[in-house]
C-alpha cells in the first residue's frame, strides 16, 4: 500500500465515523504528518485522483471515488485454494445495487418467513420502488392493507405471495394485493 492510499484509508475510517473531514492540522495528527504543507500536497495529490475536493474555503468534501472499495479477485467457497489477490478496477457499492436513488428504499427483515431465500431477521433488503415484477421475483408487496415480503407467484390467473419458510402459507389477498417494489439486494452485518 503506497502512502497516499494508507492516507485515503485513514480519512475513510475518520469520515464513516464522523460524517465530516477534520481541518488541516487534525488531518496531519490523525496521519502522523508534522508538515500543514505536507497536509496540502496529500489533499491536492487525493483530489486529483478523485477521491476528494477542496471547496473555495478550503474544506475538504469527498467525491465520487471516495467511497468506492477495492474489489479483489474472489475466494474460493468450496474446497481450499491459493489465495488471488489480483486488484480490479474500484467498485462503487452504491452504483452496483442502487440505479434509482430517489425510487430505492431500504427496508429491514422482521421475521424468518423468508430464510430459505437467504432472508434473515435482521438483513437490510434493497428495494426498487415501481420497478416491474414477475412471477418468481421476491417483492415487498402490500397485501390487505399490510406490508409483507415474499415471493410474486401466479396460479389460474390469480397472484398469490409465496414465503421461503415451509412453515408458512401462501398469501392469497382478500381485497387488494399491490406490489410495492422490487427487491434488488441485500445486506448483513456478522
Amino acid at each position: 500500500m503506497n502512502k497516499d492510499h494508507f492516507y485515503l484509508a485513514k480519512l475513510r475510517d475518520y469520515y464513516a465515523n464522523t460524517g465530516v473531514f477534520p481541518p488541516y492540522s487534525g488531518i496531519a495528527k490523525l496521519i502522523g504528518m508534522r508538515s500543514k504543507g505536507g497536509v496540502s500536497a496529500m489533499v491536492k495529490r487525493l483530489a486529483n485522483a478523485g477521491y476528494l475536493d477542496v471547496t473555495s474555503d478550503r474544506r475538504i468534501k469527498p467525491q465520487k471515488s471516495f467511497f468506492e472499495r477495492e474489489l479483489f479477485d474472489y475466494v474460493q467457497a468450496g474446497l481450499p485454494q491459493s489465495a488471488n489477490d489480483t486488484l480490479a478496477e474500484p467498485y462503487s457499492i452504491d452504483e452496483y445495487l442502487i440505479n434509482t436513488p430517489s425510487r430505492t428504499f431500504l427496508l429491514t427483515i422482521k421475521g424468518d418467513s423468508m430464510i430459505d431465500a437467504g432472508l434473515m431477521p435482521g438483513d437490510v433488503v434493497i428495494v426498487k420502488k415501481g420497478a416491474p415484477a414477475k412471477v418468481g421475483n421476491i417483492i415487498v408487496a402490500i397485501v390487505d392493507g399490510e406490508y409483507t415480503v415474499k415471493y410474486l407467484e401466479a396460479r389460474d390467473g390469480q397472484y398469490y405471495l409465496r414465503p421461503a419458510n415451509k412453515a408458512y402459507p401462501e398469501i392469497y389477498a382478500r381485497d387488494h394485493l399491490e406490489i410495492f417494489g422490487l427487491v434488488v439486494g441485500s445486506f448483513r452485518k456478522y
